[in-house]
């Protein structure tokens, strides 16, 4: 759940192409939403969906990685050797 300082409103501007305000009319209009509305849902929806596939990217990226250290194809470091290097960069 979003507090309130989250959800306040901010105007921005925006073009878009006439046949995508005209679709927007009309879902919004067999939806009951107004464009502001159908806009942020769009946006809101395009985030979760981008950091979703970023999130899946990394897990598939630390999987193979795993999978290399098991195998024994990829050297593997202790925490306190990991704190080391950090350390010293």
């Amino acid at each position: 759940m979003r507090d309130l300082e989250s959800i306040q409103k901010q105007q921005v501007g925006l073009r878009l192409p006439v046949y995508l305000i005209d679709e927007l009319d009309s879902l919004g209009k067999s939806h009951d939403l107004n464009r502001s509305e159908l806009i942020t849902e769009a946006v809101r929806s395009f985030i979760e969906e981008q950091k979703t596939m970023l999130f899946y990217r990394e897990f598939e990226s630390s999987c193979v990685e795993l999978k290399e250290a098991v195998a024994g194809k990829k050297e593997t470091k202790t925490l306190d050797g990991l704190i080391g290097e950090l350390e010293n960069n």
